[in-house]
């Protein structure tokens, strides 16, 4: 059995990996090509082309690579052809991989290659259409909210929830954070973890908010430490831009380490907060799985924040508020991702994060916390699928 997967960012690589894990234990002799990162690599996959240049989004990054995307387009989808596999699973970055799976199906007539795409569009969130137009070159989605596949099956297409992989990662245990806090050279300080994305654009632009936000809150809590996790991508920018912050922020840098203790270091980092600043994204489901209160701020290129401002279909676009259906979590988007506004948002929950940690708990119990690891769940509905084609085909 012969799977092709694309993933576009860290988080679709975390994904992807986990995914063929499950695979592999269900079927050890599974074989894999594709574009993936160092998770989906550490599974045996040989990435086609750095998946770094797809890490991109918003129009003002997008646009300068336009040219270089439509040549990776056409070069993901002659190899799937080329390899002809069992399936093409797609893993987020829809821009990119819809576009790969649409050539593909044109290129596939007989519908001899199935297509597979992880993470639902977020369509309750803005663009409704895309589900419509996606079930023109999707067969099954895999979704990682539970409200999601009414939503993809209305379309046309079989959706199974599969859970979010951030309910099987490890939790820290008290001493892990304890020797964390030890080998940073931490003590008993307050421990503030900042996280401005890992994009290159989107570093760019939050990093010097969130450092003149942390001045203002650090004027409070002098004792206080800031940590940065820095993703894989980023993290000589980050240490760069982070360098002029207050309170001699120590940055967490990935690549000194095999990425397995690279992960288990970040969590430590998380799980020793008191308070979380983080870009928009799924790091705050992250943040929630070791109960770490947070705020949440992002902005964008000034013509991507005025198109996607009004298309916008909810009122928050915080992964914990949407799943636990509260608004627990506090937001500071486009014209709202001042310093002062998130300054103020930190110090509040700072003194006071018991809201924020019951709707975190909900989260996870609404994710699948307690269940079969989501990549084998993943998996089995990967392998359910193919069986359905085949016996309806």
């Amino acid at each position: 059995m012969h799977f092709f997967l694309i993933a576009g960012e860290p988080s679709g690589d975390r994904l992807g990996g986990a995914l063929m894990a499950g695979l592999r234990r269900l079927h050890p002799e599974v074989r894999f090509s594709g574009i993936g990162g160092p998770g989906m690599q550490a599974q045996g996959l040989v990435s086609l082309f750095p998946m770094e240049e797809l890490s991109l989004m918003g129009l003002a990054e997008v646009l300068p690579k336009y040219l270089q995307l439509k040549r990776r387009i056409a070069q993901a989808a002659h190899e799937v052809l080329r390899l002809s596999p069992d399936a093409l699973i797609t893993i987020d970055s829809p821009d990119f991989n819809l576009r790969v799976a649409r050539r593909v199906r044109e290129g596939d007539p007989g519908r001899s290659i199935r297509t597979v795409h992880y993470v639902a569009p977020s369509v309750w969130a803005w663009r409704p259409g895309r589900a419509a137009k996606m079930a023109r070159w999707i067969d099954h989605v895999l979704a990682l909210l539970p409200f999601e596949p009414p939503l993809m099956e209305a379309a046309g297409m079989r959706c199974d929830f599969v859970g979010h992989p951030v309910v099987s990662e490890p939790v820290p245990t008290p001493g892990e954070v304890s020797a964390f806090r030890a080998s940073e050279g931490l003590g008993e300080a307050p421990v503030i973890v900042a996280l401005p994305g890992s994009r290159r654009g989107e570093v760019e632009r939050l990093a010097p908010v969130f450092g003149e936000s942390l001045r203002l809150v650090l004027a409070r809590h002098p004792r206080a430490r800031v940590v940065v996790p820095a993703a894989t991508p980023v993290a000589e920018r980050v240490a760069a831009l982070v360098a002029g912050w207050p309170g001699s922020p120590l940055v967490l840098d990935p690549r000194t380490m095999p990425i397995q203790a690279a992960e288990a270091r970040k969590r430590a980092a998380f799980a020793a907060a008191g308070v979380a600043l983080a870009a928009s994204g799924t790091v705050s489901l992250e943040l929630a799985a070791v109960s770490t209160p947070m705020v949440i701020a992002y902005d964008m290129n000034w013509l991507s924040r005025a198109l996607i401002s009004r298309m916008l279909r909810v009122d928050t676009v915080t992964l914990v508020n949407l799943v636990s259906e509260t608004r627990s979590v506090p937001e500071f988007l486009g014209a709202a991702c001042t310093p002062g506004n998130i300054a103020a948002g930190v110090l509040e929950v700072m003194e006071d994060p018991r809201a924020q940690r019951a709707a975190m708990d909900l989260t996870m119990q609404h994710l699948g916390r307690g269940g079969e690891a989501p990549g084998l769940r993943a998996a089995r509905a990967v392998l359910a699928g193919l069986d359905e084609a085949g016996a309806t085909g």
